[in-house]
C-alpha cells in the first residue's frame, strides 16, 4: 500500500493496481507546494469523502469528470448529492462496511460538522477503516478525540492511523497521542495541519510528543509518499 499526501486532508492511496483519493482539496489549497500537483493528471478508481466541507470536496467533481468510472463513497447524503449530479456513488453510514475490490471499507464515527459550501446538509461526518489484503489503516477524518475510537482495535489490527493534529477545528497533538492509544497503533501519519493560520503547528514539538510516548509521527511534505 502506497500513501501519497496531497496536502491538508487529501490522500492518494494505491492498493496494488487500484487508486483511491480521499477528501480531494488540492487546487484551492493556499500552500505553494499544492500548486505543483496536477489535479487533472490524477487517475482514480474511488473517491472517499469524510464530510462535505469545502476544504474536503473542492476537487471532487473535477476529478470525477476526469475519471468517469470512478465511484464516490461517502455518507448517504453526500453520495446522494453527487449521484443527483450524474456521478457514480455508493452510500454508507456509521458502523456499516462494504467489500470493494481493494478490500473491506468501514465508515466510522467522527465528531465534527458537515455542510456543503452552499450551507446545505452534508450528513454526518465520518472516517474510514480500510482492510486490504496486507495492510489495515484508519483515516479518522476531521474529528475530536472520541471514545468510539476504542472500538476500532476490537475488530481491526491497524498498521497505520491517519489522524488530524492541527487543533482549532479538530483534536490537537496531545489528543492525537491519546487517539493512537485508543486505536492501538503507534505508527501515525498526521494530517489536517498548517494549511491555514488556525491549524499551524510546531513540527518538531509534535514529533517529540509522539516520540516520548514510544510512537512514530510522520509528517509528509505535499506530494511525498510512504509505503506500508
Amino acid at each position: 500500500m502506497k500513501i501519497t499526501y496531497y496536502g491538508h486532508a487529501c490522500l492518494g492511496i494505491q492498493i496494488e493496481d487500484i487508486n483511491i483519493i480521499v477528501d480531494p482539496f488540492i487546487s484551492g489549497n493556499p500552500l505553494p507546494a499544492a500548486k505543483n500537483i496536477d489535479v487533472d493528471a490524477i487517475k482514480v478508481d474511488y473517491i472517499l469523502i469524510t464530510h462535505a466541507h469545502g476544504d474536503h470536496i473542492a476537487d471532487v467533481e473535477r476529478i470525477a469528470k476526469n475519471n468517469p468510472e470512478a465511484l464516490i463513497v461517502s455518507n448517504a447524503e453526500i453520495a446522494g448529492h453527487y449521484e443527483a449530479k450524474g456521478f457514480n456513488a455508493h452510500p454508507m453510514n456509521h458502523g456499516g462496511s462494504w467489500l470493494f475490490d481493494f478490500g473491506k471499507l468501514k465508515y466510522t464515527p467522527a465528531i465534527h460538522s458537515s455542510s456543503f459550501p452552499d450551507g446545505s446538509y452534508g450528513g454526518q461526518p465520518g472516517g474510514f477503516v480500510i482492510e486490504s489484503k496486507n495492510k489495515n489503516i484508519y483515516i479518522a477524518g476531521d474529528t475530536s478525540l472520541t471514545m468510539d475510537m476504542t472500538l476500532i482495535p476490537m475488530f481491526t489490527n491497524l498498521d497505520l492511523a491517519i489522524l488530524p493534529i492541527g487543533s482549532n477545528f479538530t483534536m490537537d497533538i496531545d489528543e492525537a497521542v491519546v487517539a493512537s492509544d485508543f486505536v492501538k497503533c503507534d505508527k501515525v501519519l498526521g494530517y489536517h495541519f498548517d494549511t491555514f493560520g488556525f491549524i499551524e503547528i510546531d513540527h518538531e514539538e509534535a514529533k517529540r510528543k509522539f516520540f516520548e510516548k514510544g510512537k512514530d509521527l510522520m509528517l509528509l511534505n505535499i506530494g511525498e509518499s510512504l509505503t506500508l
